[in-house]
């Protein structure tokens, strides 16, 4: 079998030395690696309130999608589950801003919670007050996280043993399953891709032809996700592009940038591999969102093929 590619290819960049090839070249990196990546020491301006300060939770949108899951078994039908991803408990995500993300996550009655990474961003002193606030998630099949680049920066085997202590299951390229029945679900989940991620020793003894949901903070993973037959993977770490602003997007297109962004916010697919990337709940860089509000995907499994 050929090697799996260890990302999505990104599109060429342009050779130009133009002010317009240049401008291009910004835009393909933000396209490629979202919003966060761009580590601005800024200070935020009076004007703009941070969500979650002084109590004031941001407004979360619950995207529900039901979501067609070939080779699901009957008894595993209508599993729900709830995707949380990019919190970055901090300064400006607040422990009451968390807790009102834990109670909504509670309150829609998932089966299974998915953490897809990125709990803190730049400080280990919010490492305990996230995991412990995160231990309040209750799903009746279990809580699951892997970890993202921000974790990684500030101590992966830190955010990974807190995470346990309350009761999350880490998934640090591995998988496990759930049965009901004679129906199984694989659920697999991998190190950040820019650190130690392992998709073959993750996807490891999975039986041929069952269905499999990989958990990948980064949704670059997704050629490497689509040579391996993995039917569903859910990400983060875009922020959706957090801020989107209709001039850039503008500009963007004058500059060849063509239609809709591929793998940067919501749904996509390569080959029969599907793909959700979350805009998440939390901001990196600069603490607002214009135009990309937080979210909180509901997702449930359908043993039923999609209508034609």
């Amino acid at each position: 079998m050929a090697a799996a590619p260890a990302f999505f290819p990104p599109r060429p960049l342009s050779r130009s030395d133009s002010a317009g090839g240049a401008f291009r070249k910004w835009l393909d990196r933000w396209e490629r690696v979202g919003f966060e990546d761009y580590q601005l020491s800024l200070t935020p301006r009076p004007r703009y309130r941070p969500a979650g300060r002084g109590g004031r939770a941001p407004r979360i949108e619950v995207s529900q999608y039901r979501v067609p899951m070939p080779g699901l078994g009957r008894d595993l039908d209508g599993l729900r589950i709830v995707h949380l991803t990019d919190i970055h408990h901090g300064l400006y995500f607040s422990a009451d801003a968390l807790l009102a993300a834990v109670e909504l996550a509670n309150s829609l009655q998932p089966d299974l919670i998915a953490l897809t990474g990125d709990y803190v961003s730049y400080s280990r002193n919010f490492a305990h007050s996230a995991a412990e606030l995160l231990a309040g998630l209750r799903a009746p099949r279990g809580v699951f996280a892997v970890l993202g680049n921000h974790d990684f920066r500030v101590g992966a085997e830190l955010i990974a043993r807190a995470l346990r202590r309350g009761g999350i299951e880490v998934l640090r390229n591995r998988h496990t399953y759930l049965r009901a029945g004679a129906a199984e679900l694989y659920l697999a989940g991998v190190d950040d891709l820019w650190f130690n991620s392992n998709l073959p020793r993750a996807l490891r003894s999975i039986p041929r032809g069952r269905p499999v949901i990989l958990l990948s903070h980064n949704p670059r993973i997704v050629a490497a996700a689509a040579h391996y037959s993995v039917d569903l993977v859910l990400s983060g770490h875009t922020h959706g592009g957090q801020v989107r602003l209709k001039i850039f997007e503008r500009m963007r297109r004058e500059n060849g940038g063509g239609g809709r962004r591929r793998f940067h916010t919501g749904w996509d697919a390569l080959g029969r591999t599907r793909i959700y990337i979350s805009r998440g709940i939390g901001t990196i860089v600069v603490p607002l969102r214009l135009g990309c509000p937080p979210e909180m995907p509901l997702f449930t499994l359908s043993a039923r093929p999609a209508p034609l």
